[in-house]
This record gives structure tokens, C-alpha cells and sequence, in this order.
């Protein structure tokens, strides 16, 4: 009897558990706190990103550098995951985040392109930073390029971190200006030092009568404005400058220059055959020029290396800066975790030395691009010290322009190079035809408002 009682006892106690165990299991389950349980469904984040490189080259890498930021990030907040949809070429990708985040969808933290940055701002879908990083003590923005993080800026207000950058430098060919006894300009080099050595090296080389060696190629009417202190846009893109001091000197520059080539078109191709001296190029093209990250140099017939663009009379060793972007989204309602993981992938010195092994382009952090790793990684690409001097690069990045962008920019700087171009090829009256252009261009801004 005794023994009866005993079992009865325990069998009520293990009921009373059982169901205790399945009042807490429902309490877990309505509470929603079952999710902050060790092993339980975990917190996340979303990130917006692509598959390609924003440099527009091969890579294969093109998520190594975000899983390791990922990596980072959970060893340091377990129970929070970093998730993203994988597949998303570049050219489909401003098109499928803006679909995300009309459908109210968004990744808490995305990926933003150059071309975006003002659009996004605009509409609303960027969180403002500013507050964060004013109450963040870690947050050190002077480590950043003063330039790329501007990049960064709308209208007064941070609403995106700077991931990665290129600088626009010119692209020597040493072996020209060797063949024919003429130095490597100087880093403060001028308008007047580039059109004498492009004057200089246009010539028939082979005796053929017809010309075959050439001064520039893809030397355009904005690289001559940028370092001739010429603002062609007003911020709000509602004014063109194009009277404005110091244009006059860039349109007489580039008639100059078409003058010594007698007719012929300078291609690209011109360049790689190692007829050319000078070519603009964008940092992450002068990466891929060697081919890069393949083993075997494209254009192994000549020495380079690379300078600032040439000043103007007015003007600097300067041209724009290209940079890729980190924002929040303004609905996101994880603005904590997303904002260290924003810090990660751009104040993190691992995850940063990762683009110069990874990537094409420039880190965002001066102590980053100025360190030994980085020396090593540029040498291990070029095979040549002379070809980069990081000093250069870097001196490069803190000067750069940050480009006005406005709804309807990429039209009106169609426009702006319609009228260079008929300026160049006409007899006109330079002055004349800037006023007339001046008030084109203004018409259709003003319409577009």
C-alpha cells in the first residue's frame, strides 16, 4: 500500500513538471523568448549586397571579404546572424534594393553605388549617422580619408560610411618618355609640363609619314575642369557654371591637345600597344591593367607607373574620388546591431587591409592604405616599386573631389560634354559659345526642377 502511494506521489510530481514544462514551453513561444535561448532561433541582420565587383572587373572573391566581416561580427555578438541574398549581379542591383525597400523589405544594412548615393538620400531610405557616430566614443572619423568619408555626406548630414575608394591618376608609359630623354614629371606637375611632353612625343616614329606615337588618350573635358578649380554644378544641381573662371583655360587646353594628333583618333588600343605616353585611369583600373588578380601582366611590352592628374593655372593635382558605400535603412529596427556591424566592415583594419588582397580598390582608412601589408600586396600585383609610391595613392585620396550628384546629373553632364565637343571641333569664338551653352544647359536644369 505503502509502495502504491509512493509510485501515485511520483507520477503526480513528474505530471506536475511535464506540465509545468509545457506551461513555460507556450509562455516561451507567445512571449517570443524563446529566441534568446542558447541554440534557440537566433536575432539577425540583413545585409544588401552584389555579386560582382564594383570596380567592374573579374574577381572571384566577390564575398570573401563580407563573410569574414560576418565572421567578425558573430564571434562577437553570438546570438545575432549576418544574413544576405547571394546572386545579385551589379547592373541588377540598385534596381532589386529599390524594390526591396519600397516593399518595406530592405536589408538593415546595404551596399550603396556612387551613382545611388543621392537618389537613396533623397527619398528617405538612409538613416541619418550622425547621431550615432556623435554618441559612439569608439568611432574615430578622422581615421577616415577626409574625402571619402564627405562621400558620405547629403545636404549636410552623414548617411553612409565610406567601404572602399579609387582616386582618378594618370597612367604613365616610362618607356616613352625614356626613348625619347625625358624625365618622370614631378608630383606637382602642370597643364604647361603635360601639353610640352605631349607635344614632344607626338611623331612618326617609324618613318612611315604618317604619325604613330601620341601624348594622351582619354584625357577629357572633366579631368581639365576638376584640376582647373572648376565647379560646373551648383550642390543642388539647379546652376551650370560653365562661364565660370577658369573653363575658358580647359577648352583652350584640350584644343591644344586634339590640335597635335593631326586628325588621327587616340584609342585605348593605341595605348596598349605602347604607342601612347598618358592615360587617366581610375586606381582599380590601374590594378586591372596588370591583369589583376590574374598571374600574368596584360601589358608587359613597356615600364609604367602612375602620378597625380597635371594642375591647372587655377587649380590642383586633383581629380574625383570614386566610392563605394555602407548606409543603414532608415526603417531598419535593428539600428544597434547594424551599426556595429557598419563599423566592422569600415573601421575594422582587418577587414579593410582584406581590399587591397580582395578587392580593386583603396581602404578608406589612411593607416590602412599607408602600411607596410599594403606595400606588399601592391609590389606582389606590379613586380615594380617605380610603377606606385604609396605616398602618391594616398596624398591621392585626401585631395580628391567629392562629385556633385543630383537627380538628372549623368543628363546634364551629357550635355556639358555635347558642348565641349562642338566647341573643340568648331571655329567659333570660345567665349561666345560658353554663354551660349551656359544658358542650354541652365534651361534644362530649370525644366527638370
Amino acid at each position: 500500500m505503502k509502495e502504491a502511494e509512493k509510485r501515485k506521489k511520483r507520477k503526480n510530481r513528474v505530471a506536475g513538471i511535464i506540465c509545468g514544462i509545457l506551461c513555460l514551453v507556450v509562455w516561451l513561444v507567445w512571449s517570443g523568448s524563446y529566441q534568446e535561448i542558447p541554440g534557440g532561433k537566433k536575432e539577425r541582420i540583413t545585409v544588401g549586397v552584389f555579386s560582382d565587383s564594383y570596380w567592374d572587373v573579374q574577381n572571384g572573391y566577390s564575398y570573401k571579404i563580407i563573410d569574414d566581416a560576418a565572421r567578425i561580427f558573430e564571434g562577437r555578438y553570438p546570438d545575432i546572424e549576418v544574413e544576405y541574398v547571394s546572386g545579385i549581379l551589379k547592373e541588377d542591383y540598385s534596381e532589386w534594393l529599390a524594390e526591396q525597400l519600397l516593399s518595406e523589405e530592405g536589408p538593415d544594412v546595404f551596399f550603396v553605388l556612387g551613382d545611388d548615393f543621392s537618389t537613396f538620400a533623397d527619398a528617405g531610405a538612409l538613416k541619418d549617422l550622425s547621431t550615432l557616430m556623435e554618441e559612439d566614443e569608439t568611432f574615430d572619423q578622422t581615421a577616415f580619408y577626409s574625402s571619402a568619408l564627405a562621400c558620405g555626406n547629403y545636404s549636410g548630414a552623414q548617411f553612409a560610411l565610406p567601404f572602399e575608394c579609387a582616386p582618378k591618376l594618370m597612367f604613365v608609359n616610362r618607356t616613352i618618355l625614356s626613348n625619347e630623354g625625358i624625365g618622370m614629371p614631378e608630383n606637382g606637375w602642370t597643364w604647361g609640363d603635360f601639353y610640352e611632353i605631349c607635344r614632344d612625343v607626338t611623331r612618326d616614329s617609324d618613318g612611315d609619314g604618317l604619325i604613330d606615337q601620341f601624348g594622351a588618350v582619354g584625357y577629357t573635358w572633366s579631368e581639365a575642369f576638376e584640376s582647373n578649380g572648376v565647379e560646373l554644378f551648383d550642390q543642388n544641381g539647379t546652376e551650370c557654371h560653365f562661364t565660370a573662371p577658369g573653363v575658358d583655360d580647359a577648352l583652350n587646353l584640350l584644343e591644344r591637345l586634339d590640335a597635335l594628333t593631326a586628325g588621327y583618333n587616340v584609342s585605348e588600343r593605341d595605348f596598349d600597344l605602347g604607342n601612347v605616353a598618358f592615360q587617366p585611369m581610375s586606381f582599380s583600373e590601374f590594378r586591372a591593367y596588370q591583369s589583376y588578380p590574374l598571374s600574368v601582366k596584360k601589358y608587359s611590352g613597356f615600364d609604367w607607373g602612375c602620378i597625380p592628374m597635371p594642375a591647372g593655372p587655377d587649380g590642383d593635382n586633383i581629380s574625383t574620388l570614386d566610392t563605394l558605400l555602407v548606409g543603414m535603412n532608415d526603417a531598419t529596427s535593428e539600428t544597434k546591431y547594424a551599426w556595429k556591424f557598419m563599423k566592422i566592415l569600415t573601421c575594422e583594419p582587418e577587414i579593410q587591409s582584406e581590399i587591397f588582397d580582395y578587392s580593386e580598390g583603396v581602404s578608406v582608412l589612411r593607416q590602412v592604405t599607408e602600411s607596410e601589408h599594403t606595400l606588399e600586396s601592391l609590389m606582389e600585383d606590379s613586380g615594380s616599386e617605380e610603377s606606385l609610391n604609396l605616398s602618391i595613392l594616398s596624398e591621392a585620396v585626401e585631395k580628391s573631389l567629392v562629385e556633385v550628384k543630383f537627380p538628372g546629373y549623368e543628363d546634364a553632364v551629357a550635355r556639358a560634354g555635347e558642348a565641349v565637343d562642338q566647341i573643340i571641333a568648331g571655329d567659333g569664338n570660345i567665349s561666345m559659345e560658353q554663354i551660349i551653352w551656359n544658358r542650354e544647359i541652365n534651361r534644362y536644369l530649370q525644366e527638370r526642377q
